[in-house]
């Protein structure tokens, strides 16, 4: 049984993502999954599964109410973006869940890799930690959300300053992440914590 449901498409700062917003939510709030190929969306989301058989889909990033579609070079987002608005808007009317089962948690196995599937939990090991996990939740993760994207909290070593961040959906590969994360990001966490000295990313 059909239910109505609304999308519409939305320009991200990344040229190769595009944004689909639904009326409702797709997943639980604060989960977030990328699927990096049709492989791996299988057993987890039958509309990740089915927006890889469009040739041109390279990834499929899904959170809260939004899912976030990377093509190839190989076409023009004027050419396919109401036939995936409708594509999405027809999925979803007949069918409950975008994601079905939750990958599990994959560890982050090299300094530039970030997990596909969830976001692993945050370690806060102090005050510092916490802090910098709350200033991004306020501050930075509402403006990256309405880009397409997640940010999150990996890590901060308190030797070198140094604070590490994952970023995914449209923000990862994205020719402007790296000025946000400097001019925006970077520029917040020290004005608000001067024993930070950098934020560094990795992307999914």
């Amino acid at each position: 049984m059909k239910r109505p449901v609304t999308i519409y498409a939305e320009m991200t700062p990344n040229p190769n993502t595009m944004k689909f917003v639904a009326d409702h939510m797709l997943v639980e709030p604060g989960q977030v999954v990328e699927f990096l190929n049709r492989q791996e969306a299988v057993g987890h989301s039958s509309l990740a599964e089915a927006l890889f058989n469009f040739p041109f889909v390279t990834s499929i990033f899904i959170a809260n109410n939004f899912v976030t579609v990377y093509k190839n070079e190989s076409i023009e987002w004027s050419d396919i973006s109401l036939e995936l608005r409708e594509f999405i808007r027809d999925w979803l009317s007949k069918n409950e869940k975008a994601v079905e089962v939750m990958p599990e948690i994959k560890e982050i196995n090299s300094e530039n890799e970030a997990p596909t599937g969830l976001i692993p939990e945050p370690v806060i090991n102090s005050v510092t930690d916490q802090k910098i996990v709350d200033l991004i939740a306020e501050y930075v993760q509402p403006a990256v959300e309405q880009d397409g994207g997640a940010i999150h909290f990996q890590s901060f070593n308190e030797d070198s300053g140094q604070v590490t961040v994952v970023l995914k959906g449209s923000c990862s590969g994205c020719p402007s992440s790296t000025a946000t994360l400097k001019g925006g990001v970077e520029t917040l966490l020290k004005t608000h914590i001067p024993e930070i000295s950098e934020v560094v990313a990795l992307n999914g």
